[in-house]
């Protein structure tokens, strides 16, 4: 059972996240960021990640700390459920397409968190939300869950969709790299014989 719970508090945020690796994409996010939540349940749907999440952050600021909290949380929800990543296919990559924009995302659970991040928004804000913490979200997510990440956005047509393409991209990264292959389901996919890092 690849499952796992994670409850952060700070300062500045409370969360609570429970995933399933092995579900089908149901999801269930309330952070107070409408288009963070947009984005995870993408990330759940296309990724076929259960996903619950809650979030209590300190949104007078700003969004900022709900944003790369919930990144956090969520990788280290995804790691945990992990274990030792015995079986996982490990490495994934694929290009998403999103009407006129293309994003590519490639993925190794490595144990090594490293993200790669060549995407350019044209505009500081989709509707209220900060262009700049897109990047945020994916650098706690990479550096919490423990993988490393290449996330490029080739051309696009709109803020809105090199967002999405990204969520989207990834959640379809994971989907495949988290997948156990019959062929190796009771070994680590390394020669190290370990992917902690």
């Amino acid at each position: 059972m690849r499952k796992a719970s994670i409850d952060r508090k700070t300062n500045e945020t409370r969360l609570s996240v429970s995933v399933d690796l092995d579900g089908t994409g149901v999801f269930d996010v309330k952070t107070g960021v409408g288009f963070l939540d947009h984005m995870l349940e993408q990330l759940s749907r296309h990724s076929l990640i259960d996903i619950t999440l809650r979030a209590d952050g300190d949104l007078h600021i700003d969004d900022h700390h709900t944003v790369e909290d919930s990144g956090i949380a969520i990788g280290q929800a995804v790691a945990k459920a992990l274990g030792d990543r015995k079986g996982i296919r490990r490495y994934a990559s694929l290009h998403l397409p999103m009407d006129g924009t293309l994003t590519r995302a490639a993925i190794d659970i490595s144990g090594r968190p490293f993200l790669i991040w060549k995407v350019d928004f044209t505009a500081p804000k989709i509707g209220t939300f900060d262009t700049e913490l897109v990047r945020e979200w994916f650098q706690a997510f990479a550096m919490n869950a423990g993988v490393t990440l290449h996330v490029e956005t080739l051309y696009a047509d709109n803020n809105h969709h090199i967002a999405e393409s990204c969520f989207k991209a990834l959640a379809r990264a994971l989907r495949e790299a988290l997948e156990i292959d019959p062929r190796q389901k009771d070994r680590i996919p390394s020669t190290k014989g370990s992917l902690a890092g």
